[in-house]
Formats: C-alpha cells, structure tokens, sequence
C-alpha cells in the first residue's frame, strides 16, 4: 500500500546530499534539524515572522519554517553550519564577533544567513522599499545604514544587537567592494 502522504526527497545541505522521507506537511525547518541534524536554523515564532530559521534556498534567503521540504526537493541549502568554508570564518562572521553582532546568540544563525544573502541581492542590484527609484539597468543602490535595516527587517532580535549587526554588515559590505 502506498503512503500519500509522505515523499522521499533529496537535498544538497551544505554541500552534502541527504536523502530523507518526510511528510508532506513537515516543514523545511524541522526536516534540516530533526532528519538532517543541523540545528544552527532555529524555531522562533513558527510564523515567518522573527526570521530565526533562515537559511539560503539557492542562494536566496528563505524562512525555513514557512517552506515545505518537499517544495525543496533537489534544491541546495545552505545553513549557518555552511557559511564557513574549510573551517574559516567568513568576513562576515567574524565582523559579527568583532563588533558584538549577538548577544544570546538565538537569532544569530538567521541573521547571519539573511545578511549573506542580502548583500547578494544588493551586489546584483535588487532594490528595496529603502531604495530610491532603482534602474534595472543602473548601479546597485547605496548601501547605507537604512538600507541595511531595511533589508535585515525581516531578522528580529530581542536582545537589541541591531547597531552592532547593521555595522557588522556595513563592514563586510564595505570590505567586498574593496576587493572587488
């Protein structure tokens, strides 16, 4: 007899693959920290409202516990765990640690993983409702400490480390356009 309601999917999680039954109805959240065993994505409101559980979809920030694990099926995800390739922190996180980006730490791991992709989205010059009229074709928009605030809106930490996360931001941002 057949189970319709649960599907077998494959996922590329930092780079490596997971093959998992899941339910239907199991979130991409509780399928990366309960089948996949990466728990730096947390649970905060449930609602895609705090942005805790944020990870990269393809390189593109989603909020884990708003998207089905089925609708990721052979999709690459790639959590805090991931960001650090080969043991070394990336620039952003150690800005964070450097400027005190976190004080409990709860959102840390979403707000790292929605920072990594909102400075992708701005390189390639996604505007914002911060943004002033932006041309498709025109240059990326500045990236200031509203539009940093602006595109980190969805990451809530209770703590209030917002200063010290909008510097950690401007600081790499600044650093990559230097290296261009």
């Amino acid at each position: 007899m057949t189970n319709h309601h649960r599907s077998v999917i494959s996922l590329q999680v930092n780079g490596a693959p997971h093959r998992l039954s899941v339910d239907n109805r199991t979130t991409l959240l509780d399928a990366l920290r309960e089948d996949v065993g990466h728990t730096g994505p947390k649970k905060g409101c449930d609602h895609g409202q705090c942005g805790a559980c944020t990870v990269l979809l393809d390189g593109r920030r989603v909020v884990s516990c708003l998207t089905l694990a089925v609708a990721a099926e052979g999709e690459e995800i790639t959590t805090v765990e991931g960001l650090a390739g080969d043991g070394e922190l990336l620039p952003l996180q150690r800005a964070f640690i450097r400027l005190d980006g976190f004080q409990c730490g709860y959102c840390t791991s979403g707000q790292l993983c929605s920072a990594v992709g909102m400075l992708a989205e701005h390189a390639a010059g996604w505007p914002s409702a911060a943004s002033a009229d932006v041309s498709p074709d025109g240059p990326a928009p500045v990236l200031d400490a509203a539009e940093v605030r602006e595109r980190m809106s969805g990451n809530l930490c209770r703590c209030g480390a917002y200063p010290s996360i909008v510097r950690a931001v401007l600081e790499t941002a600044a650093q990559e356009e230097i290296a261009g």
